[in-house]
């Protein structure tokens, strides 16, 4: 049984971390005097997460472990942006000086961006030059890309040279853990922490390293630390460990893990059993979900979109009855960028999964982990209101006055929580519209206001009686409701789909009260299908409102995990 004198546990994942400050081989850029390898804002605006606050984010949530006395941190994965040498050498400086300085114990798990297969890949990335233009750097002496800067420095490492750096941070024993092993036993050497893996038609086989580990920093908690990257071979005749022979981790996860890497299961049975008869409490971490992080909130999600980056991602009924059959309790997972809690349960069995959010996406946010006597607390830290770095909204705005663009009001942004806000909204723009959404339906909303899609969903003499019921429910004035955007209305649908309880804050209660009525107007359940109609796609859209706002309403930012019982929540 834990005691309450035990030391509490930082979760940090998706740092993301991007080496504002690094040498790439390119001169960069000077913004009031200092040099800065700044990533373009055209690339940014397309992607899930920020790069260029990720270095002032990591060093705000590490200030904020040390100033609440936390010793040990579990680092969940994805802690670079993309596994570059450069970065990943400069994070490793960042953490030893916070070892060195602090005390601080840091345990290492390997994301789908930190690492990849056995020889690793080449990587491409677009920065800004003096004066605003986009420049090309790459690791790769064969890209195709006119006029970019090739260097070593951009390539990510596979297993186990992508290891070095972070050796000291749990991938290999050291003399002050009281407990270390593997699913292979107790050696940390790379030959013996080995499997096998071959492709569906038997020609590509290959021997990967695994780097999970069991570590006991303190008596009674073991941190069991699992690597669930999995690396399929592809049919076909490959060079060595090249790139191409594998297929990318990043939808694999656990539901790839019981197929390629069924051991670890019996591994984690294994170490909860020696628990059970050892007394200690077992705290599980990968980088990958274990439970849908969104609790089947997005049911319409793969009903509108099809197979995206999140259906592909959630986990399998087959993970729950592997897992629980295991005995694991409590995992912690990243990936996904979202915060959420997740139970599950058979018989006398139950496990939960905590969603940890990323620190350099909506919402920033990293966890506590704190020993009771009946199991452990989860506490949520934000940064929302951390400072942003001014330097870049000046680059940015250097960007996109060259592209002959708009400024974007993500540039004018007054705290870090604001301007992962109106990233949200940019990405609806850049990302969701072009990568995901039908474009019949973009044409029809991108531009609209909620009294267009009301009169495309209804005549016009009842959109009008409809928009003064939405006015008379939500308090907001039908004048007002008729010009809302249908883009804000969208970026809060995104924003509840990832933060939960966690956006609530950033959303007036009169305009959380407008998407309850727009629910229950227009929502329709995603199992009924989409007919392909403009309005059936909104109708199935506006319906996932509700469910979005029954998990933030039902969510808390600190939670209660028994041993074995009920999860109880408190505010």
């Amino acid at each position: 049984m834990l005691k309450r004198s035990q030391p509490r546990i930082a979760v940090i994942a998706d740092a993301h971390f991007h080496d504002l400050e690094g040498d790439f081989d390119f001169p960069g850029m000077t913004i009031d005097g200092e040099r800065m390898m700044v990533r373009s804002w055209s690339e940014t605006r397309q992607s899930t997460r920020v790069f260029n606050e990720s270095a002032r984010a990591l060093s705000v949530a590490l200030d904020e472990v040390r100033a609440r006395g936390i010793r040990h941190v579990v680092l969940l994965g994805d802690y670079t942006d993309d596994g570059q040498r450069q970065t990943t050498a400069s994070l490793r400086r960042i953490l030893d000086r916070h070892a060195r300085e602090h005390g601080t114990a840091f345990y290492a798990l390997p994301g789908n961006h930190d690492i990849f297969g056995p020889q690793g890949r080449n990587h491409t990335k677009e920065f800004l030059d003096h004066d605003g233009a986009g420049v090309w750097v790459t690791s790769d002496p064969e890209s195709p890309v006119e006029g970019a800067i090739v260097t070593p420095r951009m390539y990510c490492e596979g297993y186990p040279s992508g290891l070095g750096p972070m050796a000291a941070y749990g991938y290999f024993r050291k003399p002050d853990y009281l407990h270390w092993e593997t699913p292979f036993g107790l050696a940390d050497d790379v030959e013996s922490r080995r499997y096998q893996v071959v492709s569906p038609d038997g020609s590509n086989r290959h021997a990967l390293m695994d780097a999970s580990y069991l570590v006991e920093p303190e008596p009674g908690i073991w941190l069991l630390m699992i690597d669930a990257n999995v690396f399929e071979p592809r049919d076909g005749t490959f060079e060595g460990g090249e790139e191409a022979a594998f297929v990318d981790s990043t939808a694999a996860g656990w539901n790839a893990m019981l197929r390629l890497k069924p051991f670890i299961v019996t591994w984690i049975a294994d170490v909860c059993a020696r628990a059970e008869v050892l007394g200690k409490t077992v705290l599980a971490f990968s980088h990958y979900p274990a439970l849908d992080p969104f609790d089947g909130a997005t049911g319409a999600e793969r009903v509108l979109f099809g197979e995206t980056n999140v259906a592909r991602r959630t986990p399998r009924a087959a993970v729950t009855d592997a897992l629980l059959g295991a005995g694991l309790a409590v995992h912690f997972s990243g990936h996904l960028h979202v915060e959420g809690v997740t139970r599950r349960g058979d018989g006398g069995r139950r496990l939960t999964n905590v969603a940890v959010p990323s620190l350099v996406a909506y919402p920033p946010a990293f966890k506590i982990i704190e020993p009771t006597d009946a199991g452990v607390t989860v506490d949520t830290v934000e940064l929302q209101q951390a400072a942003l770095d001014r330097r870049l909204a000046k680059a940015y705005r250097l960007e996109t006055e060259r592209r002959g663009e708009a400024g974007d009001p993500a540039f004018d942004a007054a705290y870090y929580g604001a301007f992962l806000r109106a990233h949200k909204q940019a990405l609806v723009h850049h990302r969701y519209f072009v990568k995901e959404w039908p474009q019949a339906v973009v044409s029809r909303v991108s531009d609209a206001t909620l009294a267009d899609v009301c009169v495309q969903l209804l005549d016009v003499e009842t959109a009008a009686s409809t928009l003064h019921a939405f006015a008379k429910s939500s308090e907001i004035s039908a004048d007002e409701i008729a010009a809302l955007r249908m883009i804000d209305i969208i970026a809060d649908w995104y924003c509840l789909r990832q933060a939960a309880h966690l956006a609530l804050p950033a959303i007036a209660p009169a305009r959380l009260r407008l998407y309850r009525a727009l629910a229950e107007r227009f929502g329709r359940e995603p199992e009924e299908g989409w007919d392909g109609s403009v309005p059936g796609f909104l109708s199935i859209f506006f319906g996932a409102f509700s469910a979005f706002l029954d998990r933030a309403e039902n969510g808390a930012r600190r939670i209660e995990i028994p041993l074995r019982l009920h999860v109880r929540e408190v505010v």
